[in-house]
């Protein structure tokens, strides 16, 4: 019978097997030792494994792939990723423990960073401007604190976790639910290649695994499997990101949930985790508190500026239009009532505060800090 002279082809080999599974596979294991010794086991003993179904012990006596487990190795590498199996020293013990866990990874980039505490930021892929600035915020205090963070490369809340986390020159990792060679959407090529670089892409799927919808809750449970928590920042009742929450949950992960407004639809899964007992946090510091980080022993780097020194840089007119704003937009007619002057000399004031950065406009005359 066939044996492979590369483990990582044999290990792959039995990861392409059709109808197998992560569990059965891993049951195979502890029953033969190696995959090489799966493949020259006979039918009687295969079957002697719980679990594994008739047709899949055929397919690894007939040697039936999915695809060429050297065609799959060989593709992997063309595209500069690597596999690494459960066995591995570079395999996150953190993700041994979960149900299912994958026995194949593809990785592109850094490797996982084994002692580091990861923490996963998910949330709506048509978000509100508060929460994509919510998601931002958090996890570059998380890099600034040395907390890596995981996410789903999806638009929206995904995006801005990654760019957050990058831009506090942190690890981030983003778990795909496509194959490691395909960038979806096509439009976050761009933060694909940054994560290449200063942290990890990585997938379970074989390459060239197209983003089918089945894919991602799969996807999903890797997201939550490698954190010691997951912070959802905005989602619906019916989003993917309260299935990883509901796999968090399974896994012993911590739970938390970024409060929003109680007119936006895109509060109504937050709010329902938090009703559920998730932890409400408004920053990366309520997280790490959580964790039980001694807080008091970490330099704050808080990016943002202090209030005071925002404060110095305005004259009276400015300070008052400044504490009408805050992370919701507003609009300018609002500003106009509050502050009970001309919408004139409104525009002007706003003006001169966005060429100071303290202010940005969105559409619709539209206004938040």
């Amino acid at each position: 019978m066939k044996s492979w002279s590369d483990e990582k082809t044999a290990w792959l080999a039995l990861y392409l097997i059709q109808g197998l599974g992560n569990s059965v596979y891993k049951k195979l294991l502890e029953r033969f030792g190696s995959p090489q010794s799966v493949f020259d086991a006979d039918l009687n003993e295969l079957m002697k494994v719980n679990g594994l179904k008739k047709d899949a012990a055929n397919r690894i006596i007939k040697r039936e792939f999915v695809s060429s487990p050297e065609e799959e190795l060989r593709l992997t590498e063309k595209c500069g990723a690597r596999i690494i199996t459960y066995m591995d020293p570079g395999y996150p013990e953190i993700l041994k423990h979960i149900s299912s866990p994958p026995m194949v990874l593809y990785i592109k980039g850094k490797d996982i960073p084994i002692r580091q505490t990861l923490v996963g930021i998910v949330g709506s892929r048509n978000p509100t401007h508060y929460g994509l600035r919510s998601a931002e915020k958090i996890a570059l205090g998380l890099a600034r604190r040395k907390i890596g963070v995981v996410s789903g490369l999806a638009r929206g809340i995904d995006s801005a976790a990654h760019r957050g986390c990058l831009q506090g020159e942190g690890f981030t990792a983003g778990v795909l639910g496509t194959g490691i060679n395909l960038v979806y959407p096509s439009a976050n090529r761009k933060l694909f290649d940054q994560i290449t670089e200063n942290g990890a892409i990585i997938s379970e799927f074989p390459v060239n695994t197209p983003p089918e919808p089945r894919n991602f809750p799969i996807r999903n449970r890797i997201v939550s499997g490698l954190c010691k928590g997951i912070v959802v920042v905005e989602a619906t009742r019916k989003s993917g990101s309260l299935i990883t929450a509901s796999f968090a949950l399974e896994q012993n992960r911590e739970v938390f949930a970024v409060p929003g407004s109680i007119d936006s639809p895109q509060s109504t899964g937050t709010h329902f985790l938090i009703k559920q007992g998730a932890r409400l946090i408004e920053k990366a510091d309520d997280i790490l508190e959580e964790f039980g980080f001694n807080l008091d022993r970490i330099k704050d780097l808080n990016v943002l500026k202090d209030k005071s020194n925002i404060f110095s840089d305005m004259d009276e007119s400015e300070k008052k239009v400044y504490e009408v704003l805050g992370d919701y937009p507003v609009h300018i007619d609002e500003i106009v009532r509050t502050v009970s002057m001309k919408t004139g000399e409104v525009s002007g004031i706003l003006m001169k505060m966005e060429l100071k950065s303290i202010v940005k406009q969105l559409a619709g005359k539209m206004f938040i800090r």
